[in-house]
């Protein structure tokens, strides 16, 4: 922790890399009591076991599909605590030079605080909506729909007439999670591409930590690998990575990293301790 701390303390620059695990250490946990508290009735309607999976269960008709979403969404996304692990990044990063990589996508970021122009979301965002096809590059905000669905919702259905369409096509809405090629990357995203490739641009050569928080295998491609290659790229980086009961690194990287199995919330309340 103290190498964590002082590496950050004397840093030019730092890159946060986060995923699901960072939600999970918040106790976002998608299984278990949060699940069956929630979810019991979808549990013993279809047999499904965590909100995950449930996200690709072939729910019988859109009203279904939708019951089971707006529910999810509201929970984690809308209706759930700011995670302490995102307030505790946000004290460490406050007045640093600072850019968020995230695959998570329940917006937890943009609510603890964490400046936008300085977030990447690469993998959607529970709050939008986009065309299925997609027919165009748009997406749209949906609490209000969400918090509607929840509502009217019975015998794990909602109302026909809540089921969302596309105004241009007709198509049905889906939301903007990427899970295959009708991923629609809007002006948003594209933005927010570009101010991460210019971050990266910008401080290539400098002392930078590039900090890995809860990044499964699922993805390694948009953080891990990438996080690798800048260490391996940059004798002034340090790479640290926090992760829970799923830790690896190349042994070219010993010198230069900090890798931690343990509970990256306690880890990051340590950290933001020594650094005061």
């Amino acid at each position: 922790m103290d190498r964590i701390a002082d590496a950050i303390r004397d840093a030019d620059a730092i890159l946060v890399g986060a995923g699901a695990g960072l939600s999970t250490a918040a106790g976002f946990a998608y299984a278990g009591k949060r699940f069956d508290d929630n979810f019991a009735d979808f549990r013993d309607a279809y047999g499904i076991t965590d909100m995950y999976s449930g996200g690709f269960y072939p729910f019988p008709d859109e009203e279904s599909l939708w019951a089971w979403w707006s529910r999810s969404i509201l929970l984690n996304r809308y209706d759930c605590p700011v995670g302490q692990p995102y307030l505790d990044l946000l004290h460490m990063l406050r007045g640093r030079d600072y850019f968020v990589l995230t695959t998570n996508v329940d917006h937890q970021f943009q609510r603890a605080g964490i400046d936008h122009d300085r977030l990447f979301y690469t993998q959607g965002d529970y709050g939008l909506l986009q065309c299925s096809k997609p027919c165009h590059k748009a997406t749209y905000d949906n609490e209000g729909l969400i918090r509607h669905m929840v509502a009217e919702q019975s015998d794990l259905r909602v109302p026909r007439e809540l089921v969302p369409h596309c105004s241009r096509c007709g198509a049905p809405m889906s939301l903007n999670l990427r899970c295959d090629d009708t991923f629609v990357e809007d002006e948003g995203w594209h933005a927010a591409a570009k101010r991460y490739d210019d971050f990266l641009r910008e401080h290539r050569h400098d002392r930078i930590v590039l900090l890995e928080v809860g990044v499964g295998g699922n993805t390694p491609g948009i953080i891990k690998y990438p996080f690798w290659r800048m260490a391996a790229q940059n004798r002034h980086a340090t790479y640290v990575q926090l992760n829970k009961g799923e830790v690896l690194a190349p042994s070219q990287l010993e010198r230069q990293s900090v890798i931690l199995d343990c509970d990256a919330a306690k880890a990051l309340s340590s950290v933001r301790v020594r650094l005061g």
